[in-house]
């Protein structure tokens, strides 16, 4: 289990007030995901998935005429520096708006994309060959991806790395089939809702855990190169004190997040597929684990890359004493970034296994654009790290940030 020695690490930039602020972080921390409403229908499935998707899994189809044959899977080569834009599954479903983000990633030094496999709703993005994952109603939804064996051939042929993202325990789709599983309301009984009206799985649910690696290893036999795991962490925002667990009930968050955090860890080493992990940017300079179980070190052990989403817009007024530090971009990823580095180097890992989600999208002020983008960019190298990954909901991204390819 994690070490809590660690709470007796000191890093000579941070002051006391700084491990105060997560919760303003937290709560703002949830705002940016813009999501496309779902469909929300019962979901079930089997715990011990059973070696589903193991490797590179051959998929068997039925030879017709008038059924093109599938793209043969061949995973390209992580990148020494990763450099990601994310794309939505709605924009990735849609062949004429996404052409416009292919089209960027050709022509910038932009070399690896995120696209959604489970985002916030809990609906997969493609219809997965496992058929224990096969949804209802997979024809409706219009974020469905209907070529995604295709789009992700057509970007390995342009040698683009392709990032799967996958939202773990926030899953109104899981929790509609799986209600004793879901965080409860302690005022109203039923599945506890956070302040956009989603509801969580308790995330000591077993049945969870062996759900998120079945549809990991379906992603990876459709050509992803590596799985992003995503809410990864207990709720955040909303009446948190009428929270309950029903399978967690008052065990320690971080032990809980760490033992799943080594599941996965196992599941994903056996099948041969790269990981990475979304964790909120406070871990970079906070001690505990936030109230949500995320703590950086168990994160980078279990993981191939972790991402802090060190949004600048996202941190408190008064973080390092900036009264806004929104309008501090450079200083600000500078500062946690360079707080992750020393954290790393004590952990006797890389900070080269450190991947930052950057802002390229406005809220509040100043708005962002290219000279915002580029300041957060050069931070990033200045703190020692090389690789980084651009979050814009919107998928439209700031113009000329980016070096040509």
């Amino acid at each position: 289990m994690f070490n809590r020695t660690m709470k007796n690490f000191k890093h000579s930039a941070f002051k006391k007030k700084h491990l105060l602020q997560g919760a303003f972080f937290l709560g703002s921390a949830s705002l940016l995901y813009a999501g496309v409403a779902a469909i929300f229908t019962p979901l079930s499935y089997e715990a011990n998935p059973g070696g589903v998707g193991q490797g590179v899994p051959s998929v068997a189809l039925e030879a017709t005429s008038t059924e093109p044959a599938l793209p043969q899977v061949v995973h390209v080569k992580i990148p020494d520096a990763v450099k990601a834009a994310y794309m939505s599954s709605c924009v990735a479903a849609t062949p004429s708006i996404r052409a416009r983000v292919v089209d960027m990633v050709n022509r910038t030094e932009i070399n690896s994309i995120v696209i959604d496999v489970k985002d916030f709703s809990g609906y997969l993005s493609y219809v997965p060959t496992d058929e224990k994952l096969r949804q209802p109603n997979d024809n409706v939804r219009s974020c469905r991806i209907p070529d995604i064996r295709g789009l992700i051939a057509d970007l390995h042929k342009d040698n683009i790395y392709v990032i799967g993202r996958v939202a773990v325990f926030q899953d109104p789709y899981f929790v509609k089939q799986n209600p004793d599983l879901a965080v409860r309301s302690k005022s109203k009984g039923g599945a506890w809702k956070d302040h956009k009206g989603l509801v969580w799985v308790d995330a000591s649910s077993r049945q969870m855990w062996n759900y998120s690696v079945a549809i990991s290893k379906d992603a990876y036999s459709q050509g992803f190169d590596e799985i992003n795991f995503d809410y990864i962490r207990f709720p955040s925002d909303g009446s948190i004190s009428d929270m309950s667990f029903p399978i967690s009930g008052d065990k320690d968050k971080a032990e809980v997040m760490e033992s799943y955090y080594e599941f996965l860890n196992g599941e994903m080493k056996t099948a041969g597929i790269t990981t990475s992990a979304d964790i909120f940017g406070m871990t970079t300079t906070s001690l505990d684990d936030l109230n949500i179980g995320q703590v950086l070190e168990s994160a980078l052990a279990n993981f191939d890359y972790v991402a802090p989403m060190v949004y600048p817009s996202h941190y408190p007024k008064g973080f390092n004493n900036w009264s806004n530090p929104n309008a501090h971009p450079y200083d600000l990823i500078h500062f946690v970034m360079s707080a992750a580095s020393e954290r790393v180097n004590k952990a006797t890992t890389t900070p080269l296994k450190l991947r930052p989600w950057l802002q390229d999208f406005s809220l509040g002020s100043p708005k962002y654009g290219k000279a915002e983008v580029e300041a957060q960019i050069q931070a990033t190298y200045d703190a020692g790290l090389t690789s980084w990954m651009l979050w814009d909901p919107s998928n439209k991204y700031a113009g000329g940030a980016l070096l040509p390819e």
